[in-house]
């Protein structure tokens, strides 16, 4: 069956079908892990693109169970092996599909998966050459054409995926012996920021994206992450700014961690082709101590638009961008990169222990209110 990936540059791309068989169109970016396809796939981070994976071999290991014993069967669920409950990608674009898999785990094949959630993809693409096109054109805007049947363009960044990821309305998840107890704002989050909570003793409440949570009793906030432009977000970034005032631990990453500097009163700006991979090195500020750090961004923060009362903490080594900032009296800090990383290195996790020590010092000496 025939699939043709187009660009709104004009570039026309042919290869083999696999997956489900209706065209769809949205942001094509590009992808540069090793492992990790169920998880990336699942990550709402890539709500609304089309995701060119550049390593060749994708499919080998299939796809591990999603129902009632992995706890992902439905919607609200946390799931055991996904980031959320469903795949999140328009599309995939890959160099070669395997056409056999192998792991303990696995119990289907990612084509056979893919139709269940209604995702195309194609093979027997370039994908070395069409991420060079995308590193030096920056991501554009593209379709799968499947079978000749095309359609329009489609632009995420104009729509509020957020609204479109979060929860509908709160929902707990309970740690065993939880003695602290945490507001996530879901603004697209992974389960894995859930699992690194409750790992730590810490229960959590996932609210929805407007959830006006500055008069809830709570040890701590989190903002995690999501898709799209930050700036769609103004009724989050309008609680965040009365949030600010509280003396509670504040923690942002990804999404989270550019709401929480538009509500700093700082901006964030487009980059040409984002950051998303698994090997991103991030510098701390101050310091030559580099991490290698799991990235999902098409948004960056201005560093130089943030307030005295803040602090740069890390930034890329490799295109300078800024990467973290902390308040200097306050315990709010956030980080654009993912410290939760699934799949990908697991160098920064130790950021989900600071925050568990903030809330139990702020606990110890400071009012919440």
């Amino acid at each position: 069956m025939k699939n043709q990936l187009i660009l709104e540059d004009g570039t026309r791309i042919t290869g083999e079908h696999f997956g489900a068989e209706i065209s769809v169109a949205g942001e094509v970016v590009f992808n540069t892990g090793m492992v990790g396809y169920p998880e990336t796939m699942t990550d709402p981070s890539y709500r609304g693109q089309v995701l060119v994976f550049t390593y060749p071999l994708i499919g080998n290991y299939g796809v591990p169970v999603n129902g009632p014993d992995s706890g992902c069967s439905i919607k609200d669920g946390l799931s055991k092996f996904f980031e959320s409950y469903m795949i999140h990608v328009k599309g995939i674009v890959i160099s070669r599909l395997a056409q056999r898999y192998s792991h303990w785990a696995a119990v289907e094949a990612l084509e056979d998966w893919m139709r269940t959630y209604h995702v195309p993809g194609v093979t027997g693409v370039d994908t070395r050459a069409l991420t060079r096109r995308l590193r030096s054109k920056g991501t554009m805007l593209g379709k799968l054409v499947v079978n000749d049947v095309d359609i329009g363009w489609e632009d995420p960044n104009e729509r509020h995926v957020v609204a479109e990821v979060s929860v509908n309305e709160p929902v707990h998840y309970p740690a065993e012996n939880g003695d602290k107890k945490v507001i996530l704002v879901d603004v697209g989050c992974k389960d894995n920021i859930v699992r690194s909570l409750n790992k730590r003793g810490i229960d959590v409440l996932k609210v929805p994206w407007n959830y006006d949570w500055t008069e809830d009793d709570a040890d701590g906030i989190f903002l995690s992450n999501g898709p799209g432009d930050p700036k769609m977000c103004t009724e989050t970034i309008t609680i965040l700014k009365k949030g600010f005032e509280r003396n509670i631990p504040i923690m942002g990453i990804c999404l989270g961690h550019q709401l929480m500097c538009l509500a700093a009163g700082g901006d964030t700006y487009k980059l040409k082709f984002g950051h998303r991979s698994q090997n991103q090195p991030c510098i701390e500020a101050g310091s030559k101590r580099c991490y290698i750090t799991s990235q999902n961004h098409g948004f960056a923060v201005d560093a130089e638009s943030l307030g005295t009362d803040w602090l740069p903490w890390f930034f890329n080594a490799n295109d300078g961008t800024n990467e973290g900032f902390r308040h200097k009296e306050k315990p709010i800090f956030s980080v654009q990169f993912h410290p939760e990383a699934n799949p990908g290195p697991v160098d920064t996790n130790f950021l989900f222990d600071e925050f568990a020590q903030a809330l139990v010092k702020n606990a110890a000496g400071v009012s919440k209110t």
